[in-house]
């Protein structure tokens, strides 16, 4: 490769590939100087390079004085063809690079290109996406080859430059499925308030309208299931409750727990705590299975939630004076109280068994250093 055939190159692909020749040239300039300290030694310090970049004519000095060598021109030349095709590389990636970060937080489409310890590559064209274990569905068996779509989450710096993380167990993948098969919210006519997701189980959605005419959830929905199913064939067998929004939270709190019914829901707003009550036949519906229904309503309304019964509730709001147990003297161990409740009630300020009567169960849990397992024993005074 001549140098005038190196300046002609240079010209092209800088204009074909949209690089500054300035800074191709000054990487030339930089590799140049690298080539000669290892065939003839020197210095940083000392030698440096020169690159016409009309003609391609190329010099190497030394403190100054021009000590290009006889043929040097042939070394250049390869040098400056490797540093051009780096720079191709380089920029290109940073392209593509720039393109995926415009697109965090919305759905690609790609296959399955391969699986290592847990990681599956997601082939998306231009690039491949890394889906670590942590963002793929728990319960799906990817495949070599599989078409799927995937969330691009984020750009991370990897052990080799910039990463594409994507995922299918993020909630912000269902949220952008259902954007794409439901009209209203790609119109903002129907939002997606809340979501709260055990991807591979269940996820809960929580829809408002901007307009009174237009159902959110019947939006969802689709004409009979269509739009909800789209998106359930997506996740596998992964359950969607989808609910209304309320700004009024304890109707927010009472349509989280669908599909159980509940009666009343009592605010703790202090310690942003809500006790619902439900039928005796709904307790276990509302709970869910392993809790599940109660946790997904909590996280998506952001309230730490304690469901009971009328008569659970009932029997908790019992003053201690109404104990039979209480009867047993002033003295907090003649309750029954262990050694280290005692303490713990003591240093929360209840230093007698009058103190303790006049309050209720809920009032000695907001005390502060009562933990769990002395609540407990308080609450058999309660029996």
């Amino acid at each position: 490769m001549a140098i005038t055939e190196f300046s002609a190159a240079l010209k092209q692909v800088c204009s074909e590939r949209g690089l500054s020749e300035e800074a191709v040239l000054d990487t030339i300039k930089t590799a140049i100087v690298a080539a000669y300290m290892r065939d003839f030694g020197g210095t940083e310090e000392t030698i440096t390079a020169a690159v016409d970049g009309l003609t391609g004519e190329l010099r190497v000095y030394n403190a100054g004085e021009d000590v290009t060598p006889a043929g040097f021109g042939r070394i250049a030349a390869q040098t400056a063809k490797q540093v051009i095709l780096q720079k191709i590389r380089e920029s290109e990636k940073e392209a593509i690079i720039k393109e995926y970060t415009g697109k965090i937080g919305t759905i690609a489409s790609g296959h399955v290109f391969r699986l290592e310890r847990g990681l599956a590559v997601i082939n998306l064209g231009k690039v491949q996406g890394l889906m670590p274990g942590a963002e793929q569905i728990p319960t799906e068996n990817l495949q070599l080859n599989l078409r799927t779509r995937v969330l691009i989450k984020e750009i991370r710096e990897g052990a080799r430059g910039p990463e594409i993380i994507v995922s299918r167990s993020d909630p912000k993948f269902v949220k952008e499925l259902f954007a794409l098969e439901v009209p209203e919210i790609a119109s903002d006519t129907v939002k997606i308030e809340a979501i709260s997701r055990e991807p591979g189980s269940r996820t809960k959605i929580a829809v408002s309208s901007t307009e009174e005419n237009v159902d959110p959830i019947g939006s969802c929905v689709g004409q009979k299931g269509t739009r909800v199913q789209a998106v359930i064939a997506e996740l596998g067998t992964e359950k969607i409750d989808i609910v209304a929004y309320n700004d009024n939270t304890d109707k927010f709190i009472a349509a989280s727990l669908s599909p159980a019914k509940v009666l009343d829901v009592i605010l703790n707003k202090s310690a942003k705590e809500a006790r619902v009550l439900v039928p005796e036949d709904q307790l276990s519906l509302a709970i869910g299975k392993e809790g599940q229904n109660v946790r997904l309503a909590a996280k998506l309304t952001g309230w730490k939630i304690d469901i009971k019964t009328p008569a659970q509730s009932a029997e908790m709001s019992k003053p201690i004076e109404s104990i039979s147990k209480s009867d047993t003297g002033g003295s907090l161990k003649d309750a029954g109280l262990s050694t280290r409740t005692v303490s713990s009630l003591k240093a929360a300020g209840i230093t007698s068994l009058e103190e303790l009567k006049a309050k209720t169960l809920d009032e000695v849990k907001e005390l502060k250093g009562v933990g769990p397992k002395a609540i407990t024993e308080i609450a058999k005074l309660y029996e």
